[in-house]
């Protein structure tokens, strides 16, 4: 039985410096990997032992990266093993094929968004129109497909996110709060579809899966099996599902063990 693996980058496989959840003492941290720079500088890691892993996991099975990160962010990472044939970035907005974004994938998720979605510009200046100077650092969107914010947590009032995602959700948008980041997202746009066409490509019968926010939601629940970090939006929430493991690892450490539960999903030993 053909096995596809699909998992989420950010605070699920790899780590920013500020989320590597590092509890051990200095001498005993575990030696990282740096997989991503930015304005060369390191970005985000995992651990060596999660590296090796993960080289082994893609060279037997479909490793599918699927990420919110756009085309150009997605290509700052440099993962062990192979380069990943298949590559869902957007939130499942791009499905790339080596490299290269699939036009008849594009053309699926125009066309759902624009039957079952309000339009970007109205969710835009929605966010833009109360948002509170005092919290908000950037407005952005994503391959004009979604828009997010960076604000200051701690100045963000848990009402405002509230309001929006409720006001989003009759619209047929998604709001996500993910660290600094708050993302209005189209709910046709998922993971989980654009995986789902990978998986009618390669034949694959069975979908492994981890994530931890709440986007990856619906990758997880479309999966046979999956597993979420013991951090994170969904964490926080309490999220769960029957085959969907909760682990208690959070940090790098929780990467680590994701990919070896992907290796024992194979039947590897990891």
């Amino acid at each position: 039985m053909r096995t596809l693996v699909a998992s989420d980058l950010d605070r699920t496989l790899i780590y920013s410096a500020a989320a590597l959840g590092l509890t051990v003492p200095d001498a005993e941290a575990p030696r990282l990997l740096c997989v991503e720079t930015y304005e060369r500088a390191p970005q985000s890691y995992l651990t060596e032992t999660a590296a090796g892993l993960l080289a082994e996991l893609a060279a037997r099975t479909t490793f599918v990266p699927a990420t919110t990160r756009t085309r150009a962010q997605y290509g700052r990472i440099h993962l062990p093993g192979p380069e990943p044939e298949f590559a869902v970035c957007a939130n499942g907005g791009h499905l790339l094929v080596r490299g290269v974004s699939d036009p008849d994938w594009q053309r699926t998720v125009a066309e759902r968004i624009a039957a079952h979605c309000a339009p970007l510009a109205e969710v835009r200046d929605r966010l833009t129109g109360t948002a509170d100077p005092a919290w908000l650092r950037k407005e952005r969107v994503a391959e004009d497909l979604f828009v997010y914010l960076v604000v200051e947590r701690p100045l963000l009032p848990d009402t405002w996110v509230k309001d929006l995602t409720g006001w989003a959700a009759e619209r047929g948008w998604t709001v996500s709060l993910q660290g600094r980041k708050i993302y209005a997202v189209p709910q046709p746009l998922t993971k989980s579809a654009a995986v789902a066409e990978v998986a009618r490509r390669t034949g694959a019968a069975e979908i492994l899966a981890a994530g931890d926010s709440l986007l990856d939601a619906d990758l997880l629940l479309a999966a046979d099996r999956g597993w979420r970090p013991g951090h994170g939006e969904l964490a926080d929430a309490g999220w769960c599902a029957p085959h969907v493991t909760a682990l208690e690892a959070r940090g790098v450490a929780a990467g680590e063990e994701i990919v070896r539960a992907f290796l024992g999903g194979l039947g590897g030993l990891g």
